[in-house]
């Protein structure tokens, strides 16, 4: 029989020889397909040295390209960790991460940056950070104020631990920024009690401002609060003590004025109750705890040249930091 009468058997013969062959070029195919799915920066974080990486991160950071910047920051500290480049590279994320508004992953990178480096020289800034996560959402006083606090807790932390930091007074600003707006939520709270002739319930808000607080812009309120819920309720002494403080500290204040026409009613007037709860809150209050001026957000403060660094600044930078730390 002629071979071209046994035309399968043939083409059996030929697959079989070739299908090697097709299945390499099957796979050169898929994975020249698979890598035109990866980035340049893939392949330059592969390759790249820590410092060119870092000195790549702070030139998109300068020219506003801030995840660009983050995924270099985060793939040195990735790829070489624990080393000097790491250390930078987390403090500068932490800071690229805030600037996006990516909270979480900013406060994450800065505890971890604490965490390894609890001495460093940058460990101030790390705790700054924090804060600044926090304090950028705190809302206003009608919803919880759990970041509020937050933020006072770590921004605290800069003023007891770095007192002559040059974070300190920015610090302070929005400490104080986040204390009134934590004493302004519980006055709401208060009011809407008072509103509502909840009275006990009402005290408790206005004493916890009296009492935490009265440093605040909102403690001259809260006084005269005090003065309405007892005079309402009956208790003669506790109103007459809170228009005593009222009028001592603040006799300008208009809330004595309505606090001293409140009493006048039934013939009362203030009356100091030197050994009530109120008369130990003033009495030990210093004059460098009254706050004074505008409340304000104060002015974040971006990395120093210190805190960059840079190839050359990395290289150095890392050992003034680590002989810092063991001297402290």
């Amino acid at each position: 029989m002629p071979d071209w009468l046994n035309l399968p058997v043939i083409l059996r013969s030929v697959c079989h020889k070739a299908l090697p062959a097709i299945m390499l070029g099957c796979a050169l195919i898929i994975g020249g397909c698979s890598g035109k799915n990866k980035s340049s920066d893939d392949f330059v974080e592969m390759k790249e040295p820590p410092d060119v990486l870092y000195n790549q991160a702070l030139a998109n950071m300068d020219a506003g390209r801030l995840k660009e910047a983050s995924k270099k920051f985060t793939a040195i500290d990735r790829q070489y960790p624990y080393s000097e480049w790491a250390r930078k590279a987390l403090i500068m994320g932490a800071y690229s991460y805030y600037k996006q508004k990516k909270y979480t992953d900013s406060i994450n990178m800065a505890k971890r940056y604490i965490a390894l480096y609890p001495t460093s020289n940058e460990t101030a800034y790390a705790f700054y950070v924090i804060g600044l996560n926090y304090f950028r959402q705190i809302p206003d006083v009608s919803h919880d104020q759990g970041d509020s606090a937050k933020a006072v807790e770590a921004l605290q932390e800069v003023v007891n631990r770095f007192p002559k930091s040059e974070y300190v007074s920015d610090a302070k600003a929005k400490i104080r920024f986040a204390r009134e707006q934590i004493a302004g939520k519980e006055m709401q709270v208060g009011r809407y009690y008072l509103e509502r002739r909840q009275y006990l319930a009402a005290i408790k808000r206005f004493r916890y401002v009296v009492e935490f607080y009265s440093n605040t812009n909102q403690v001259e309120e809260a006084l005269y609060r005090l003065v309405e819920a007892n005079y309402a309720m009956g208790i003669v002494s506790e109103a007459q003590a809170a228009a005593h403080a009222l009028g001592q500290n603040y006799p300008e204040s208009p809330w004595y004025k309505m606090a001293y026409k409140l009493l006048q009613k039934k013939g009362l007037s203030p009356k100091e109750d030197k050994t009530g709860w109120i008369a130990k809150i003033f009495g030990s209050r210093k004059a460098d705890e009254k706050e004074a001026g505008p409340v304000t957000q104060g002015q974040d403060i971006a990395p120093d040249a210190a805190i960059r660094g840079g190839a050359k600044a990395a290289a150095t930078g890392g050992k003034q930091s680590r002989k810092a730390g063991k001297s402290r």
